[in-house]
């Protein structure tokens, strides 16, 4: 389905409807990088063209002294530096936490400070008002007493001076410390405000992020793809141990062909791994009778290809058994699938017969909220559409390998609790009958 579009540089409207964000970033990349070849390959043309002399060589324009010179790194390419990424970087989160914590504690010290100095006013009004009445009082009365006594008046004045000062010092200690322990207080108050904040705005800057990690998973992807054969080959034993030991088997027909093995060396490797017992059957290539519409046109054709490919496939079924999945549902819409997942937590998830390509989607209940990721099956395996480079050889691989691994390193999801029928006959009875 992904090469129909490269090739068409088109993608419906109602298909594109229903892909993710993330998807769409992903596909619109893949668009763009699909631009480029083009775009090299007939300049390449050009150029030979013009060498053979078909056709007559470009003018060039004057040049210009005005150019721009990129920073290279050590492999050749331009240097790229991504804020906490690098060696000695803090992580995001913890910048963000200190900067948080940081504007908290000066937003706090600014109120703290404006407080004081209110305080402190009233503290220094209050005892020169009264230090003044002590003062009135006292010359009223030293006006009364006889010469002999003025100096004992003094000692009287200096003595409640002194008292006077020594209240005020311990009236400003007390003020101080008040205003420390609102300024502590507030510092609190503040952070969690603005942490609130950062966390309402992390749901818009998630999208961001997925897609900009989903971007760096396909450029780490096709450097590894472009370190050979042998390595490819080595990476794919390791994960087919590793998904062996889990119970899953995930495209291992389609990586032979990548690897330029035959299916007698499939044979033999099957032969030489460990385990209790032989492994599960691979995809079985199905032979169509049927000549299979672009995409799908109506719910007769879907029911068709469903029977025509998926059955022989197992699509559906759990593993190993002739029960039907609890997971898998029919042709029902988005709403229909939200309309399930409403009341369950976090995990739960379905899987539904897709009305717009060839395969199915996996609807995904967040905390607050639900994914929707759409899975390819016209070829001979199962992936996701934009998402996940891993292929598997039957759905139910698909869905086990993920009850394990994550689908995406930015959202974490993880298939905890499959979500079953609501109402009788199931939903998926036309596709069985």
């Amino acid at each position: 389905m992904l090469q129909q579009i490269l090739h068409d540089m088109y993608i419906d409207p109602e298909l594109l409807a229903e892909l993710s964000d993330v998807q769409k970033h992903i596909l619109f990349y893949k668009m763009r990088e699909e631009q480029l070849r083009r775009w090299r390959e007939r300049e390449a043309w050009e150029a030979l063209a013009q060498a053979e002399g078909l056709r007559p060589p470009k003018v060039k324009r004057a040049a210009s002294d005005k150019h721009i010179q990129w920073l290279l790194g050590a492999d050749g390419d331009v240097w790229v530096w991504i804020m906490g990424e690098g060696p000695g970087d803090k992580p995001y989160e913890e910048i963000s936490e200190e900067l948080i914590a940081e504007r908290a504690r000066l937003q706090a010290q600014r109120e703290a400070e404006e407080l004081w100095r209110q305080k402190e006013a009233e503290i220094t009004k209050k005892f020169r008002d009264a230090l003044a009445n002590e003062k009135a009082r006292i010359l009223a009365e030293k006006w009364k007493v006889e010469m002999e006594d003025r100096k004992a008046a003094k000692v009287l004045e200096e003595r409640i001076h002194e008292e006077f000062k020594r209240k005020e010092d311990e009236e400003r200690k007390r003020g101080e410390e008040q205003i420390r322990l609102q300024e502590e207080q507030r510092a609190k108050e503040l952070y969690w405000t603005l942490k609130q904040a950062q966390l309402q705005s992390h749901a818009s800057e998630n999208e961001e992020r997925e897609w900009e990690e989903q971007l760096r998973r396909s450029k780490a992807a096709d450097e590894e793809r472009s370190r050979g054969a042998q390595h490819a080959r080595d990476e794919y034993r390791r994960h087919s141990l590793r998904a062996i030991q889990k119970g899953m088997v995930a495209g291992l027909s389609s990586m032979f062909r990548e690897l330029g093995q035959s299916q007698e060396q499939e044979a033999r490797l099957y032969h030489h791994l460990p385990g209790p017992g032989p492994p599960p059957p691979l995809a079985i290539p199905v032979s169509r009778t049927w000549e299979r519409p672009l995409r799908p046109v109506s719910r007769e054709v879907i029911v068709r290809w469903f029977k025509e490919e998926q059955l022989p496939r197992r699509a559906g079924f759990e593993r190993n058994t002739k029960s039907i999945a609890p997971w898998f549902h029919g042709i029902i819409s988005r709403e229909d699938a939200e309309d399930l997942l409403e009341n369950m937590t976090e995990g739960a998830f379905l899987v539904r017969v897709s009305e717009k390509i060839w395969g199915y989607t996996l609807s995904y209940r967040l905390q607050k909220g639900f994914k929707h990721f759409l899975v390819d099956a016209s070829a001979d395996f199962y992936s996701f559409l934009g998402v996940d480079p891993n292929r598997h050889a039957t759905l139910t691989d698909l869905i086990d390998f993920h009850k394990e691994e994550i689908i995406t390193v930015s959202g974490g999801e993880l298939l905890q609790e499959p979500c079953g029928q609501r109402d009788s006959p199931p939903d998926y009875h036309l596709l069985f009958e």
